[in-house]
């Protein structure tokens, strides 16, 4: 139906950093957010046609690289494109389905992610507690409140009102300034003619056997004075020692010195992806 509101996936259930993001950066047009059980759902739901567009977590300021997202978009949905990078403050409360002292609880449920986000705070308050792990703080915040046990979930403030719980510490990550890169994919690459400030995102691999095939790769960056903002390893999965690189830079993949790079690099590796090129 023409002029219909059009989902776009994110990371589920409802009450989920990712849905935060998503609502404080909705893209301009008639949308609708439409959770998904995981990231893996979320990229499967954008390449099979389900949604235009969906929203993934792929770096936090605290606890790095959210290696399912690198992986899936390395290794697999090579239909996908990134189209838009925006950052998000995340705040985590510890969440309980009514006011609990910490003597009483017994089990932290939520993503590993989080966990490490409050490490300090969980060893002071609650070490020894048993950690149990989730697909999703939304999921975490859901299980407490529908169970009348001394647990606690680490989640966003949006689920605890959800899911009618209450907030029995608030802010408890271990640096103020917590926050997570998220990434829009679509199955069509970002427009490139916009005035606002672009990023490009590529995944090579080298051949291990090949001395000084790293300095190689971002020689080619150098020459021509491309800033690169990140550079991250990651296990190929083809055996031990065989690695893969994720590689982030300022501009444009139709830039003339990136463009010119990436051909070179096209002809020299066995293996380049562009990941997107997209406004940040």
């Amino acid at each position: 139906m023409n002029g219909a509101s059009q989902p776009i996936a994110f990371l589920g259930p409802e009450g989920t950093f990712s849905e935060e993001a998503l609502l404080a950066h909705m893209p301009a047009g008639r949308y609708h957010p439409f959770p998904y059980p995981s990231i893996r759902d979320v990229l499967k739901a954008v390449q099979g046609g389900e949604a235009p567009l969906g929203i993934v977590p792929i770096e936090n300021s605290i606890e790095g690289s959210v290696i399912l997202t690198l992986d899936s978009l390395a290794f697999g949905f090579d239909e996908l494109h990134i189209v838009r990078e925006v950052t998000f403050p995340v705040h985590q409360q510890l969440i309980a389905r009514r006011p609990l002292d910490f003597e009483r609880i017994t089990k932290v449920i939520s993503i590993p992610h989080a966990y490490g986000q409050c490490r300090e705070f969980l060893s002071e308050h609650l070490d020894g507690v048993e950690h149990e792990p989730t697909d999703s703080t939304a999921e975490a915040v859901r299980r407490v409140s529908r169970v009348d046990r001394p647990w606690v979930a680490i989640g966003t403030r949006l689920a605890a009102e959800m899911y009618e719980c209450v907030v029995v510490a608030p802010d408890i990550e271990d640096a103020q300034d917590n926050r997570t890169r998220f990434v829009f994919v679509s199955r069509d690459d970002a427009p490139q003619d916009s005035d606002e400030t672009f990023k490009t995102s590529i995944v090579c691999g080298i051949d291990q056997d090949q001395p000084g095939s790293l300095l190689m790769i971002l020689s080619e960056f150098a020459y021509r004075y491309v800033n690169l903002t990140k550079v991250e390893s990651r296990p190929s999965k083809q055996g031990l020692g065989d690695y893969i690189f994720f590689i982030d830079m300022v501009g444009r993949s139709t830039d003339q010195p990136i463009a010119q790079a990436l051909s070179c690099l096209g002809c020299k590796l066995n293996w380049l992806k562009v990941l997107g090129s997209y406004p940040t």
